[in-house]
């Protein structure tokens, strides 16, 4: 689990509505917040509720990068600010956030949303801000075509993800495929992927089953999946219905192989079973071994998280939000010692080939999709962590 001592609970304002319970959560800076020694960047992710170790995670491996860049004087004498806020994974109260961050708390841009539903749900807002959201924590497709200007995704697609996914079972023999997806725009997205990497193979899978956000109501598309003698799932969805999922099928004498895409979040996916629960799950990942020290960026990673965590939790979610944190950095520093949202965005496009340390970022001014990076991995019995 991830280290919660940080959050800061606040109470609830007027106006607040369903933000009253949010989690408001800031970088501390040695200096005081002035407009001009900062530069303030905005987060709507979830830090509660069922899916609440996404956004922790993620929010933990920035912060680590963030408050490196801040010990050593800030990007151009100026320290970097994380503003965050709870969403709970819920959509509506994204959007009420993000007005509340942007119009405000006037933060310079958005950073590390955690979800296809969330983000689309701001995306207006963005786009009519002409606001920069850097590194969403999504794979969908709706964030990558038709081209959007002021979005800048450091992982890759939950296509590729997929099609790497159904190569490998097709080698692996296992012809009769299910798809359980999460019933909203995450899971919808990635069942059009499923069948288009089925559709590759000349397959079409043996059944399909939603499940509602973050339920653990999967009783049925487990019956389903079971009904068709499938001897594989592509799971499309959050941690707590990938785990439900898992121990209905294992209930149930399945033996098909389950592989989820990389949002499902690793950790708090292991977390959510026992270890003879989670034994050969298949997972993609997005981003390097994060115990993995030979690749440079894991080894600084692991570093950072220890300097700022008494006992730091190493994971590929916080991993991801530490690389998405270089990659700001990154632009800001190319932006210039007066960066505008527009130099900014110009700067971040200037990223043809940029190493960061072992994992290459390439950005254009038509192509703000940073990586292509994808490995699948399976859990075992036992923990990674040494």
């Amino acid at each position: 689990m991830p280290n919660r001592c940080s959050l800061l609970k606040l109470r609830p304002k007027a106006g607040w509505g369903r933000v009253g319970t949010a989690v408001a959560l800031a970088l501390t800076l040695s200096l005081p917040a002035l407009a001009s020694t900062e530069i303030v960047l905005g987060q709507s992710a979830a830090l509660s509720g069922p899916s609440g170790m996404l956004g922790s995670e993620y929010r933990e491996g920035a912060l680590a990068y963030f408050a490196e860049v801040n010990r050593q004087g800030g990007v151009h004498g100026k320290r970097l600010k994380l503003l965050s806020l709870d969403d709970r994974y819920d959509p509506p109260l994204t959007l009420r956030n993000t007005k509340q961050l942007v119009e405000r708390d006037k933060v310079f841009a958005l950073f590390g949303y955690v979800g296809t539903p969330t983000v689309k749900a701001v995306l207006p807002l963005v786009e009519t801000q002409k606001i920069p959201l850097i590194a969403p924590l999504t794979g969908a497709q709706l964030l990558r075509q038709p081209h959007r200007p002021m979005v800048f995704n450091l992982r890759t697609s939950y296509h590729m993800e997929i099609d790497r996914m159904v190569d490998y079972l097709v080698r692996s023999g296992r012809h009769r495929v299910a798809v359980v997806f999460q019933n909203d725009a995450f899971g919808k997205d990635g069942l059009k992927g499923s069948l288009k990497a089925l559709r590759r193979h000349g397959l079409k899978p043996v059944a399909t089953a939603s499940v509602e956000r973050n339920s653990n109501q999967t009783g049925g598309a487990a019956s389903m999946v079971q009904n068709a003698n499938a001897n594989a799932v592509l799971v499309i969805a959050a941690y707590p219905s990938s785990a439900s999922l898992s121990r209905e099928m294992r209930r149930r004498g399945s033996t098909a192989q389950l592989m989820n895409v990389s949002f499902v979040g690793t950790s708090a996916l292991r977390a959510s079973l026992q270890s003879h629960e989670a034994s050969g799950i298949g997972v993609a990942q997005v981003v390097p071994f994060p115990w993995n020290e030979r690749v440079p960026v894991v080894k600084e990673y692991q570093k950072l998280m220890r300097r700022q965590q008494a006992k730091p939790q190493f994971g590929f979610i916080s991993l991801e939000g530490f690389l998405a944190a270089k990659m700001t950095v990154e632009g800001l520093r190319r932006a210039g010692p007066a960066p505008t949202r527009q130099r900014f965005v110009t700067a971040l496009e200037t990223m043809r080939d940029l190493d960061l340390g072992g994992y290459r970022v390439q950005l254009g001014p038509q192509d703000h999709n940073g990586s292509s990076f994808v490995e699948l991995t399976f859990l075992g019995s036992q923990r990674w962590e040494p």
